[in-house]
């Protein structure tokens, strides 16, 4: 089996309710995600239908631009608790209201969601890594029970 995995990046913000450390306030990162996934299993056979794509690129970024990048590229991510502790930024432009805290892993299990319910039936989410740092990340994978 073939696996194509697709990276994208976006910038965003966020803060974490009455964590002990510099996290509890709002700041922001450069994600880096990568989507892997599986396609049709194209064979030699398969080549004139499929001119050889598991999965076209092209495809990938656009579909993972509508569902993920679009809508939080430049984005805010606060929890409901978060706002409740300071109710003079929910008014920002650019925010969006969380009932969770919104984690690395938080984050990731929120594009998992969103990317299954995007992808077309022939495009199976495999894994998902998505780094707040370039030396932080979380991942997730199809086996896994999340």
């Amino acid at each position: 089996m073939i696996h194509i995995t697709k990276v994208v990046r976006f910038e965003m913000a966020h803060a974490i309710a009455d964590y002990p450390g510099d996290c509890r306030n709002i700041h922001g990162h450069s994600y880096e995600l990568h989507v892997t996934v599986t396609g049709r299993n194209v064979t030699v056979d398969d080549f004139l239908l499929y001119p050889g794509f598991e999965v076209d690129f092209k495809e990938l970024k656009k579909l993972i631009y509508a569902s993920i990048t679009e809508l939080l590229d430049h984005k805010i991510i606060l929890s409901s608790r978060f706002l409740s502790e300071h109710s003079e930024i929910q008014t920002i432009e650019n925010l969006i209201i969380w009932e969770i805290e919104p984690t690395a892993e938080n984050i990731l299990i929120f594009i998992k969601n969103k990317l299954i319910a995007t992808l077309p039936e022939y495009i199976k989410l495999e894994n998902l890594k998505i780094f707040e740092t370039h030396d932080s990340y979380a991942e997730w994978y199809s086996n896994s029970l999340v």
